[in-house]
């Protein structure tokens, strides 16, 4: 595939030209045919609720770490009635490490409000999806495109990012979606069919060929059409911050998390605060086994005013219950 002729970027602020849609649609269209994983959520044998499942799951989270829970979350419960009919601590243990596990809750919620309102079938259009609790504006287009191949504009980091370098001759999106990336996608969608088809196969692009540190430009079907590579490949103008992990919250409420997801009974609150001494608590003080879980826990060093915040907005946060006998997941 010949690189196109060097030119210059997109500036700041002006309308970038598009390029000829079908082109991109049919090149896209024929290299997802040939080279698009086999996700288990896009074989033909995966309703709605799959699709659903899979969307919820793979908000910041990699598809390798998604496909065992997905395929043991499915197993489990193939239909939201089945999830509904469990508690919400289910879902979050059933979460397992995936992060974020408000998301858990959320679409323990969503099933929920399926049984309640739609006799139990996930619901096909836009409105309905976003109105189910947990659902957003991404998620209720993708659902809408993936299962129901509806004419929804999806649109995701992997998304932008080829937009970002095929049209406007970006590196690297801005830091958040704007209004103008928005009308860009919608531009670029096909008609009333296809755009599961579009919205696929350009996500997978971006996750495969388009990434954001090393992309494979050589393997891209759009190469030639691309601005970014037209420009001669400038630098990023947004740089993304990395987010740090070691020490933080986010850290301690998953190592607590961890050790409620594998107690049987209830915790004691002195145990994931560390005012009870693991050598000397009983079985009773260290149900279910979960003294591995506990010495992560400890391991990590954080402080008592650390410790009592997470703890704190778990139990706001609705991931974690206190009873008179400790804490617990929700019930």
């Amino acid at each position: 595939m010949p690189v196109p002729a060097p030119r210059a970027a997109v500036p700041a602020g002006a309308a970038p030209a598009l390029p000829d849609a079908g082109l991109l649609h049919r090149r896209i269209a024929a290299w997802f045919d040939a080279a698009a994983r086999p996700l288990p959520w896009r074989e033909p044998g995966c309703g709605p609720w799959g699709v659903m499942v899979s969307e919820f799951m793979l908000q910041q989270t990699p598809v390798s770490r998604v496909l065992p829970v997905w395929e043991q979350w499915m197993q489990r419960w193939p239909s939201p009635a089945a999830l509904a009919a469990e508690p919400s601590g289910e879902a979050v243990r059933a979460w397992g490490r995936l992060g974020y596990p408000r998301r858990a809750l959320r679409l323990h919620a969503a099933a929920a409000a399926i049984v309640e309102n739609h006799g139990g079938a996930v619901p096909r259009t836009y409105p309905e999806l976003l109105a189910l609790p947990g659902v957003g504006t991404y998620t209720a287009a993708a659902i809408a495109s993936f299962a129901f191949d509806a004419p929804e504009t999806v649109v995701d980091t992997n998304i932008r990012r080829v937009h970002a370098r095929l049209v406007s001759g970006e590196a690297l999106p801005a830091p958040s979606l704007t209004a103008a990336e928005m009308r860009l996608a919608q531009a670029l969608m096909p008609g009333e069919t296809g755009a599961k088809a579009w919205n696929a196969g350009v996500m997978e692009l971006g996750a495969l060929i388009c990434t954001a540190r090393s992309p494979k430009c050589g393997q891209c079907p759009v190469l030639d059409e691309c601005a970014w590579v037209a420009a001669g490949r400038p630098e990023p103008r947004h740089v993304p911050r990395g987010q740090a992990w070691a020490g933080t919250d986010r850290q301690v409420r998953g190592a607590m998390m961890a050790v409620l997801r594998k107690a049987t009974a209830p915790v004691l609150p002195g145990l994931l605060l560390g005012s009870v001494d693991l050598v000397t608590a009983g079985t009773a003080e260290s149900p279910g086994g979960v003294q591995a879980e506990l010495n992560r826990l400890r391991q990590l060093n954080a402080s008592d005013e650390q410790l009592a915040r997470c703890l704190d907005g778990l139990l706001a946060d609705g991931l974690a219950e206190a009873s008179p006998a400790g804490v617990r997941l929700p019930a």
